[in-house]
């Protein structure tokens, strides 16, 4: 995980709040292996590593293990981040949700999302979750915690009405089990399959703009600046991805549209997948296979169901598309996944 990072913005914010309650700044700087000017630059990078010392010694310092709940709860992502900027400046929840998976990554990588969105939307029995993509989410449950606390409280400060109506975490229930009741405020479930906020269907037209529109565009200018250095050594198709993701339901795909949220015109963005050995359709396609393999077989949606999410608007379309990729039929392969 060497290449991983966090934002220096984030490690700061731990830091302050850990001090608030008690901790020592010098000895926390030292158990993480901080110096002073690894803090000058909020949009610094550092090493994922030294973001999780930093949370071991904060536990310690302050004797408090759910010090990320409570951390989660607490801070807002626009004190800490440009991406939390960012959101609070969009105009719905829903567009506040797209602009986190396209600069998720400005705030903190970890394995099995480095390429791509951590976060996902699915439907699972007609209900909208949010799901945690990590992928050793119970080696740092840590992160479960900050973020799906920050996920709610955040939006719940200005929102008229509850936005996640429950909570499903892989990792079994902590000794302080009853912080979760009380910062949730709706059900939890321990040691389940998966990392899930279960949304209020309706959350996607709520309204946000808590900054004015032209601070959205000076902001993700910045952002896309920022995510163009991180990305650098990342290849393209993973980039390709990443910004699919998020649209594929919507069936909005177009490779134009794609090219000018990465900021290349649409003959660069086809010259630099060449140069990797792909086509635009190509990595269009197999992202859509990939996902419908995934839904299919790992969670309890609909062929009807998967067919939306992968960008289809006719069944029939998505199982023609479907066979070619596998042999088999949605329904198929549906029918024998392992019961829950």
């Amino acid at each position: 995980m060497s290449n991983l990072t966090t934002s220096a913005g984030v490690a700061s914010g731990l830091i302050t709040f850990a001090v608030q309650r008690g901790a020592d700044r010098a000895l926390l700087m030292a158990r993480a292996g901080l110096r002073a000017t690894d803090l000058d630059d909020p949009d610094g990078r550092l090493p994922f590593e030294t973001y999780v010392a930093l949370m071991r010694a904060a536990q310690d310092v302050c004797g408090d293990p759910a010090l990320a709940l409570h951390f989660g709860e607490a801070v807002d992502l626009s004190e800490m981040s440009i991406v939390g900027l960012i959101m609070n400046a969009s105009a719905t929840m829903g567009d506040a949700f797209a602009q986190m998976q396209r600069f998720g990554r400005l705030t903190l990588e970890t394995e099995g999302f480095s390429d791509g969105p951590r976060f996902e939307l699915t439907v699972r029995d007609g209900q909208l979750w949010m799901v945690d993509t990590r992928a050793d989410p119970d080696a740092f449950p840590e992160l479960t915690e900050g973020a799906f606390a920050r996920l709610v409280c955040g939006p719940r400060r200005f929102l008229p009405e509850p936005h996640v109506l429950e909570v499903q975490v892989t990792h079994p229930a902590p000794a302080w089990r009853a912080e979760y009741d009380r910062v949730f405020q709706c059900p939890v479930t321990f040691s389940s399959g998966w990392n899930a906020l279960r949304l209020d269907p309706r959350i996607a037209t709520w309204p946000v703009a808590l900054q004015p529109r032209y601070v959205f565009g000076v902001l993700t200018r910045r952002a896309d600046d920022l995510l163009q250095d991180l990305e650098d050594q990342k290849t393209v198709r993973g980039r390709v991805e990443a910004v699919l993701l998020p649209l594929l339901h919507t069936g909005e795909v177009g490779a134009d549209a794609v090219a000018r949220a990465m900021g290349f015109s649409r003959q660069t963005l086809f010259r630099r997948l060449k140069a990797e050995g792909a086509t635009y359709e190509q990595v269009l396609d197999a992202l859509r296979h990939r996902m419908a393999l995934r839904y299919l077989t790992g969670a309890r949606v609909t062929v009807n169901e998967t067919a939306y999410l992968v960008g289809f608007s006719e069944p029939a379309a998505f199982s023609r598309a479907f066979k070619r990729w596998t042999g088999r039929s949605p329904r198929e392969v549906q029918a024998a996944r392992p019961a829950d």
